[in-house]
């Protein structure tokens, strides 16, 4: 009988069952414009991986997507052929390995043999040959001299260098450089650490005393937070699972606190969320005004965010409103509120760590098409709030088209409403800028790079 016999044939290798649930995830983000976060998540826990092997899955997907830009320099250095042309599972699968290679550590050997088995497995014998060569291409190199191979040199182009060093889009670079050029490299490299898992006790039905016996740490700077430092399940936390705890960065309930604790004159009982979905800050700011007896409106747009809104509320004691309403067109009458958050739809450039594959994904066409949007909800939120009443301008995102230039758009129309300065309102936190405005950053305070603008109505 011929050794070439399917009886005397090797048995084919399966591949590793954590790195093809990594790649089916990287999958759904590229192909199906998925979110990473969500998308790994479902699949943890359909393939019940836990401990290491769900790190492992973890920093595969969030790593290989966060530097997705850098690799694809590398790789079309290492592939003879245009990478457009290759076919994106394909491309996909070269990324990964190449994360392995240049930022894990796993062994090369076993990076390339184990890429090569999941190539076969998931789209055929064929591409496995050009996996085997592009990824030993790879594997000759470290991280710092392919940078060194590819970008150009810092002194002659700075952003370029910084790109591929650095794995942000260029035209992200430059708009981080605008407000923050001293400390440009220290927030690059902190939107490339995966952040830590914030708590927040929401106040009135859970403190944070709870949640420390529970295993988190006490946070730096808001008196609601607590930190699980060695990650895991936030759910099994049973304040978390039963909605009085939730997962919430630390600027975010910063920016959140800062309007409850702004003075205002008069009464202080009635509260607008007007952007509201999914209901994590709606939910602080419930907790607090029903401490003064007072209501909550939150309004979302679309149905499916506005009933995360409602489950996010259920545990808040208070007759507190969800409204599915669009902002910008208020149903309820003129200097209706005391105070109200306008949390606007915005690029997200400042969860970048978080959302690894967000960088990648946003234009600059993005940030000027939210333009109009976000002064609409602007001039909305300050024709609701009564004279003595405060708005508190928020967005994700440090870009200033988004931040300080819709303020004074909005603020050059109206003579009813001005800009205060709200560096006050957040004790104990420093390098909040020159005002009057407020910048949180991940390299400076360990959060998302939230923004709050405070804007008192007049007249």
């Amino acid at each position: 009988m011929s050794d070439r016999s399917p009886r005397n044939r090797a048995p084919q290798r399966r591949p590793d069952r954590v790195r093809r649930v990594a790649y089916q995830v990287i999958r759904q983000v590229t192909a199906e414009g998925g979110y990473a976060n969500l998308a790994l998540n479902k699949a943890l826990r359909e393939q019940r991986l836990g401990g290491r092997d769900a790190a492992f899955c973890t920093e595969l997907v969030h790593g290989t997507l966060r530097w997705q830009g850098t690799y694809d320099a590398f790789l079309a250095r290492s592939v003879s052929r245009p990478l457009a042309d290759l076919d994106p599972e394909l491309l996909d699968l070269l990324r990964l390995g190449t994360h392995q290679l240049l930022r894990m550590r796993v062994d090369s050997y076993a990076a390339v043999s184990e890429m090569v088995t999941l190539t076969r497995t998931e789209i055929g014998q064929k591409r496995s040959g050009l996996v085997n060569a592009v990824l030993r291409k790879i594997s000759q190199r470290t991280l710092n001299q392919w940078v060194d191979a590819v970008a150009p040199p810092a002194e002659e182009d700075r952003f370029g260098h910084l790109a591929i060093a650095k794995a942000h889009p260029r035209w992200v670079i430059e708009a981080f450089a605008e407000v923050l050029d001293r400390d440009l490299e220290a927030l690059l490299d902190a939107d490339n650490e995966p952040p830590r898992v914030t708590l927040v006790a929401r106040p009135g039905v859970a403190e944070v005393d709870e949640l420390v016996e529970a295993g988190a740490g006490r946070a730096r700077w808001s008196p609601y937070a607590a930190v699980l430092h060695s990650g895991g399940d936030p759910g099994r936390i049973e304040a978390v699972a039963t909605g009085r705890a939730g997962v919430q960065d630390e600027g975010s309930q910063l920016v959140a606190t800062a309007l409850a604790t702004a003075a205002v004159d008069g009464s202080d009982s009635k509260w607008l969320d007007l952007c509201a979905g999914p209901g994590g800050k709606s939910a602080l700011l419930a907790a607090l005004v029903n401490q003064r007896d007072g209501r909550l409106t939150a309004v979302e747009p679309l149905k499916h965010r506005a009933e995360l809104v409602r489950a996010n509320l259920r545990a808040i004691p208070g007759e507190h409103k969800v409204l599915v309403g669009d902002g910008t067109k208020p149903t309820w009458p003129a200097a209706s509120y005391d105070r109200v958050l306008a949390d606007v739809p915005c690029s997200g450039l400042g969860a970048l760590r978080r959302r690894p594959e967000a960088r990648w994904r946003r234009t600059p066409e993005d940030v000027i098409e939210l333009r109009p949007l976000q002064e609409d909800l602007l001039d909305s939120a300050i024709t609701s709030v009564r004279p003595g009443g405060v708005v508190a301008y928020v967005t994700c995102s440090p870009h200033p088209d988004e931040t300080r230039a819709v303020v004074d758009a909005v603020l050059k129309r109206r003579d009813d409403a001005t800009l205060e300065d709200a560096r006050d309102l957040f004790p104990g936190v420093p390098d909040l800028g020159d005002g009057p405005d407020v910048q949180l950053w991940p390299h400076l305070h360990g959060t998302d790079a939230m923004y709050l603008a405070l804007i008192r109505r007049t007249t």
